[in-house]
């Protein structure tokens, strides 16, 4: 199980589609210059995104992406499956190990891809837009470090 910058990029991507006003579609050059994702990359995550039933695409030119359901019932785990692949243990319990049923780390691994995925799922993208929202109110503060 390896996270990489695709669910993060992803991630960012529809909090931003969910905090859209009215949920109006963004361009993917906006939504990847607001977050400093090269575009080209951000354009194949939301086609792997909406292949998913995660975002839709709009045509014309007030086109651009949106979500394809509410907010509240799209979980980051859906995100993250979508960029990733199905979040699990390396080998045990995919069926390709021979020792599986006897073998103590597989508890293990069990253990920790079950708490990820709860972990996960325990995100909606309504949550995460909300905090954005409250952070992105949140007044800058500025830490400087003493010279003396």
């Amino acid at each position: 199980m390896r996270l990489s910058a695709r669910s993060e990029y992803g991630l960012l991507a529809l909090i931003d589609l969910a905090a859209a006003d009215g949920g109006s579609p963004v361009s993917a050059r906006d939504l990847a210059g607001a977050r400093g994702i090269p575009p080209a990359y951000l354009e194949q995550l939301l086609a792997d995104l909406r292949r998913a039933g995660l975002a839709r695409a709009v045509r014309g030119p007030h086109g651009g992406f949106a979500l394809a359901r509410p907010a509240g019932e799209i979980t980051a785990l859906e995100i993250v499956e979508a960029l990733e692949g199905a979040i699990g243990p390396s080998v045990c319990a995919t069926g390709t190990c021979e020792r599986e049923s006897d073998c103590a780390a597989a508890t293990v691994w069990t253990y920790v891809a079950s708490a990820v995925r709860d972990a996960l799922s325990g995100f909606t993208l309504a949550r995460l837009a909300a905090d954005q929202a409250t952070l992105d109110r949140a007044p800058l503060t500025c830490m400087t470090r003493r010279t003396d």
